[in-house]
């Protein structure tokens, strides 16, 4: 039996990870070896003592950190470590999501690991909250899984990718282009499309809220700070007639959060209105809310989507 690793040459070596991984899964780990070395490596294997447990596992250490490259003397393989999850950096948000769709808990921590912390969290939003918490916790133990498994798991998640369709750029429709379409209707046609998206189809309904804004979701869902610049920004004239109908006691609140200056301009609309004007005039309040949203100044789907705000 072979227990004395600094007794292997490079070709031993990588006859090992053969015997360990199996040639097919070896193969596509190592490229680029000629038809020649495969077949000395075949002859290796053959011709090989057995090879003690601890060998194996430092073998496995070594090809892992990509050390095999420096040991073994083909010129057809590439120079530098090897890196079983290189191909991670290829995908992006849309294929990551499909790569780890139905993997179990310590297959995603695996991959979320090799991914930055931005990458991370939009996986970990995607998956099923019922096993959030189990990821987390497989990542914090992922050193406990052997090295063989590691190499594993990297080599079939490379060939699930190879599956993946290659998307493109474009429009996929749904919620938020629906959203879009209708927030440039008048008042009263965008009420009547949603009540009916509402009860044909409540799922894609909840969809659209999260992207579609209105002026009473300004009143109740935006956090004071966010309304008072909103507001702020509004001519008077039009905030006036935005503010028309109100209770009073709503109207007070948002003309006390006025500069002074402001304050001291402000006069109410008296006396009968159109309502068309009126739903116009909140419509600007709107655009302007969407406006922040555009610049980044506010996330309009956190702030429709019911989580809480911190002021």
């Amino acid at each position: 039996m072979i227990n004395d690793y600094h007794m292997l040459s490079g070709l031993q070596k990588v006859a090992i990870l053969f015997s360990v991984v199996g040639e097919s899964l070896a193969l596509s780990l190592v490229k680029g070896l000629s038809k020649t070395n495969i077949r000395k490596i075949r002859s290796t294997v053959r011709e090989m003592e057995s090879v003690s447990y601890l060998v194996k596992k430092r073998v496995m250490e070594e090809f892992y950190f990509g050390f095999l490259s420096e040991q073994f003397e083909s010129s057809d393989k590439e120079d530098g470590p090897i890196q079983p999850f290189e191909f991670l950096k290829e995908l992006n948000e849309e294929q990551l999501n499909a790569l780890v769709e139905n993997e179990d808990s310590p297959v995603i921590a695996m991959i979320m690991a090799q991914l930055e912390p931005e990458q991370r969290m939009k996986i970990l939003d995607k998956v099923d909250p019922k096993i959030k918490g189990q990821i987390l916790l497989e990542l914090g133990s992922l050193e406990d899984i052997p090295l063989e498994g590691v190499i594993e798991v990297a080599a079939r998640m490379k060939e699930k990718a190879t599956y993946l369709p290659r998307t493109t750029e474009f429009s996929r429709g749904g919620g938020k282009e629906i959203a879009e379409i209708i927030g440039s209707m008048d008042a009263a046609e965008e009420e009547k499309y949603l009540q009916t998206l509402q009860n044909e189809n409540p799922e894609l309904f909840k969809e659209v809220k999260k992207y579609h804004l209105t002026f009473d979701d300004i009143l109740e869902k935006f956090p004071d700070n966010v309304k008072r610049d909103l507001f702020n920004g509004i001519e008077l004239d039009s905030l006036s007639l935005a503010l028309k109908g109100l209770d009073q006691e709503i109207v007070d609140k948002i003309v006390e959060s006025l500069p002074g200056k402001k304050q001291a301009m402000f006069e109410p609309v008296e006396g009968a209105v159109a309502k068309r004007e009126v739903e116009g005039a909140r419509k600007q309040v709107v655009v302007g809310a969407k406006k922040l949203a555009a610049d980044g100044t506010i996330n309009l789907e956190d702030m429709l989507s019911g989580g809480e705000m911190v002021e």
